[in-house]
Parts: structure tokens; sequence; C-alpha cells
């Protein structure tokens, strides 16, 4: 490639186009001015001899469109910084947006939290101990990415970055505003939080006011966890089919209209099921509710054909030490291995 593209005189730009939709529909290129040098381009790549100064997020943000996709230049050109002069690729639509290669295939592992603080019940991880889980993630190369950008990659438009994290969290207890928020706020990694709408201001749960404020931090993503809480495949005794059905719908709807209505800039579009327990009839219900990504507590890592409303989802307890910690990752499936 590089060969082909020398075949072309260098050219000095000014301001580089990028013509069609060549990178993640998720951003769009931005016009900056250049010093250094485009040295031949086609619709899927362009060769690109760096200036002094230039780093791979600067190049990214100028060609790309966002700083956030110079994994993206990392990746195609095996390497962690810029070399003024050496001659980077920079591919103007995702190379391997399924993350499949020869021998493996990426998978994202989505953690699922609940309480934060003190107490002997493993549900509850303490402040210190989750800071040691985001600073590990943050030293060793991790990316805690949206949950919805899982969608992107399940429908094979979003590649994302190697060793993609995604973090959640349940229920709605006040303790994700005291001890969790500040710490996502300090990392600067984002989480999605679970709520189901029963729970609201009522004991240890969160108030409308603490949501907001998450909500609106651009950190903190809240989406459903039902409206009660009841285990969705469970139908009572006093219920008929169709009473449940209709209680079933009601566990979908109700919750997406009430944190739509008070929450100004949330939009209800994922779930988490209560005891992450569901069957056909509640993906149904799920689907047919509108709902576009949902999640059970099954573990491990979902690769780019999982099923978008049965999304693995990996529980972590308070007395997880940071060894299981890091054996909660599974970023990759080796293909060779049964």
């Amino acid at each position: 490639m590089l060969l082909a593209a020398c075949g072309t005189p260098p050219v000095t730009v000014a301001t580089p186009q990028v013509d069609g939709p060549q990178v993640p529909a998720v951003v769009q290129p931005v016009v900056a001015d250049v010093n250094g040098q485009v040295l031949g381009r086609n619709d899927r790549l362009l060769i690109y001899r760096p200036a002094s100064g230039d780093q791979l997020g600067s190049i990214a943000a100028r060609f790309l469109g966002s700083a956030d996709l110079a994994w993206m230049l990392a990746e195609a050109n095996g390497v962690t910084m810029v070399e003024a002069g050496s001659p980077l690729i920079i591919p103007l639509r995702p190379l391997n947006p399924l993350g499949v290669t020869a021998d493996r295939v990426q998978t994202v592992p989505i953690l699922c939290y609940h309480r934060f603080g003190t107490g002997n019940s493993k549900m509850i991880i303490s402040p210190a101990r989750f800071a040691s889980q985001l600073e590990w993630l943050s030293r060793n190369g991790y990316h805690v990415v949206r949950l919805a950008d899982v969608q992107g990659f399940l429908s094979g438009q979003q590649p994302l970055p190697p060793k993609s994290v995604v973090i959640t969290i349940d229920d709605g207890y006040e303790s994700v505003h005291r001890h969790a928020f500040p710490l996502l706020r300090q990392y600067g990694f984002p989480a999605t939080l679970f709520v189901y709408s029963d729970f609201i201001g009522a004991g240890d749960a969160l108030r409308w006011p603490q949501l907001q404020e998450m909500a609106s931090s651009g950190l903190v993503d809240i989406q459903s966890h039902s409206k009660s809480h009841r285990n969705l495949i469970e139908r009572l005794p006093v219920e008929t089919e169709d009473r449940y059905r209709a209680n079933l719908d009601a566990e979908m709807t109700v919750p997406r209209d009430v944190l739509q209505r008070r929450l100004t800039g949330v939009k209800i579009r994922h779930m988490a099921y209560p005891f992450g327990d569901a069957n056909a009839t509640v993906v149904d219900s799920a689907a047919r509710n509108g709902y576009e990504l949902a999640a059970t507590v099954v573990p491990g890592g979902n690769a780019f054909n999982a099923q978008p409303l049965l999304l693995r989802r990996t529980m972590i307890f308070g007395d997880l030490d940071l060894d299981g910690f890091k054996s909660r990752l599974q970023t990759y499936r080796n293909l060779a291995t049964p």
C-alpha cells in the first residue's frame, strides 16, 4: 500500500476532505489545517506522513472527526505513538467492525454492580474496591464504552476498541450517587444505571434530583429495570394468561414513560431483566415495546453475533478480589477453543 501510495507525488494539504460514509456513523470528519502530507488515498484508506507535533488523537480528530478514534490508528499501524515523518495508515472505513481474526473473536464484557458502601452482603462493594477496579482498567489499556455503543457493534456498523468493557449498575440505590458516581466522574468512565420506577424515592433509593444530576453529567445513562422488579418469567397464581401478558407489558412501558417524563434528556431504549431472567414471552414483550438492548446475568462476553435482547452480563460481587475481577473481563474468545 505504501508503494502504491508513493506512486502519486506527495501533496501537502490544508483541508483534507473525506467523501462519503467512510468513517463510523457516530462521527463526522472534521476539516482542519494539516501540516503533514497526504501521500495517497482511496475510498477506504489514506496514507499520511505526520508532521512534528502530530499525535494519534489529533490525527484522528483531523481525518476521522474524533480524537476518541485514535485507537483505530494505533491498531491499524501497530503503534502507540506518532513518529514524525513515518507514514501512517488512516482507515477511512472500519477495517474489522466485527472484531474477528483468524484465531479469535472480540467479545465485550458487561459488568453488573448493585450497591456500594459497607456491609456483609455480597451485593455491596466497598468504594475502595470499586476504585481499585477502575484504576486497574485505566492503567491496563481497557476502554470503558457506553452500552449504546454495543448496539452499533452488534449491527456491524461500529467497531469497538480492543479491550472494551461496559459498566452497569442495577436497582437504583442511593449509594450509587454517594460512592460510585464520584469515582466514575474521577476516571471519566461512563456507566448505565438500570432503575425500577416503583423504587425511586423510597427508603434508601435514589431521589429524582440525584437521578437528574447523574443523567445531566453525560456519564450516567439512566435506563429501565422494570416497574416493580418482579421476576418477569413467573406468572402469579392469581394471574390469567391475558392478565400476565398485560402486566408484563406494564412492566416494560411504565418505567419508560415515567423516566422519560421526569428526567430531562433521558431516552429509554435499554433494560435489564430483574434477576436476569427472561424467556421467549418476556423477550417478545421487550421487543414489542421498543427496547433495543436488554441484559441478563448470564456471565461472559458478547461477540458481534450476540442476541441484543439477551446480552450476557457478569455480576461483580463485593467479596471479589482484584485477581477475580480480572478473570471476569472476557474481551475475546479463542476460536480454536471448543
